[in-house]
């Protein structure tokens, strides 16, 4: 049974799996400003977040929701960023951002107003460099996303966060998703959904592929009644996380389908979508430094997916004990991946094919390039990289000594 909407009149209460993702997005989106804004050249950054189900703002026990998280990272990085910048002599930075906070809810709109409001006015005070515009939506959020995606676009934004945090599957379309990420040159989607919802979904559209992955662990996928009883299964996660992901790749470049690690099981899924290599490298290493609060299950390796399931794969919760399997795994992955372009491939070509499919950490990708004896790191100038920190995308990574290669066989074709 999918979650019942939140009644934001009568308060809200945070369930664990909503703090978990509240912590994932607050670090990723500090991180997100720093990363975006680190060029010494640069003296504006502009772009917009859109929050499509915002909610009320503040919960029961007075922690943030969505919306004024955002608003709480971006003073701190104003003020952060500005410092830094002063006492390196550099330029001052000003950030524009366009915040859209919709909900179907009138009533939590009316309370997101008035928690908002006191922050605004603060920051119109004391930070002059941050300029936020705020708009707010009282809509279901597929009626009015064209609307904002005009709005967008004509104001010429390119970089855009949408956070679309629904307990349901079902208010949000697949074509919806993938629309946004075509749309915008820099866009990144949070995505979050029970998997009652999507297994619904799938019941429908394609119950070939929903029977394909759930009958082998034994869960009819006729009957939900049976997901109960499996939602601290490994074996469901991996099965549930194939699913996700086949369900969910075509719409962007870059899928993130890791489950919250809840205390009462695997049913609430968070996504992250990106068009670029970069975004998804920084959500995996916020994914490290929270450990346990996302899990994977599978391949710590480049290919978390491609594992046979009687014989191979294993949770993953981003903490130092996966990671040490992660790099076990790298040692053979990174070389393998080398060879099917050759025997050199430049770094940035690398990042942009292991990010489709790794929950590694980028400091593990790169000790094992460095570390790993079959391996070289260039620089650009002909030199070698002695440290994992050192590495650049202009580099170039390549086989130490030239293999030979042969065709082999997919495992399927193998008798």
């Amino acid at each position: 049974m999918v979650a019942k909407p939140y009644t934001w009149k009568d308060g809200a209460t945070l369930e664990e799996h909503s703090r978990r993702k509240h912590q994932i997005i607050r670090q990723y989106f500090a991180r997100y400003i720093r990363v975006r804004c680190q060029l010494p050249q640069q003296s504006k950054f502009r772009f917009a977040i859109v929050d499509g189900f915002a909610g009320g703002g503040v919960y029961n026990c007075g922690a943030s929701g969505s919306p004024l998280i955002f608003i709480e990272e971006l003073r701190a990085a104003s003020i952060e960023l500005n410092l830094r910048r002063a006492n390196e002599g550099m330029s001052p930075l000003d950030i524009e951002c366009v915040l859209i906070f919709n909900d179907f809810d009138p009533g939590a709109i009316e309370i997101l107003k008035q928690h908002v409001a006191p922050l605004l006015a603060g920051i119109k005070e004391s930070e002059p460099r941050l300029h936020l515009e705020v708009h707010y939506r009282q809509q279901e959020f597929e009626s009015v996303c064209a609307e904002i995606r005009e709005f967008l676009q004509y104001n010429r934004v390119q970089s855009v966060l949408f956070n679309l945090d629904q307990c349901g599957n079902s208010r949000v379309a697949h074509e919806t998703l993938t629309d946004i990420i075509a749309s915008f040159s820099s866009p990144e989607i949070f995505y979050t959904f029970a998997i009652e919802a999507l297994i619904s979904f799938l019941k429908k559209t394609d119950p070939n592929a929903l029977n394909a992955r759930l009958n082998p662990i034994g869960v009819d996928a006729d009957s939900v009644s049976n997901l109960g009883l499996m939602m601290n299964n490994q074996a469901w996660l991996g099965a549930t996380e194939r699913l996700v992901f086949e369900a969910f790749e075509r719409c962007a470049s870059y899928v993130s389908p890791f489950s919250i690690h809840n205390p009462n099981g695997w049913n609430y899924w968070m996504l992250h979508f990106a068009k670029s290599h970069r975004a998804r490298q920084e959500y995996n290493d916020v994914l490290h430094d929270n450990a346990s609060t996302l899990a994977h299950y599978g391949r710590s390796g480049l290919h978390m997916l491609a594992y046979d399931p009687q014989h191979e794969g294993g949770l993953y919760l981003f903490d130092m004990k996966g990671r040490d399997s992660a790099k076990s795994q790298l040692h053979g992955d990174i070389p393998r991946l080398v060879s099917e372009f050759g025997d050199a491939v430049s770094v940035a070509d690398f990042y942009a094919s292991i990010y489709t499919a790794t929950p590694a950490h980028t400091q593990d990708i790169h000790g094992v390039m460095i570390e790993n004896p079959d391996l070289q790191v260039v620089t650009a100038r002909g030199g070698d990289r002695g440290a994992p920190h050192t590495i650049r995308p202009t580099d170039t990574l390549r086989l130490r000594q030239q293999r030979s290669f042969s065709f082999s066989t997919p495992p399927s074709k193998r008798r």
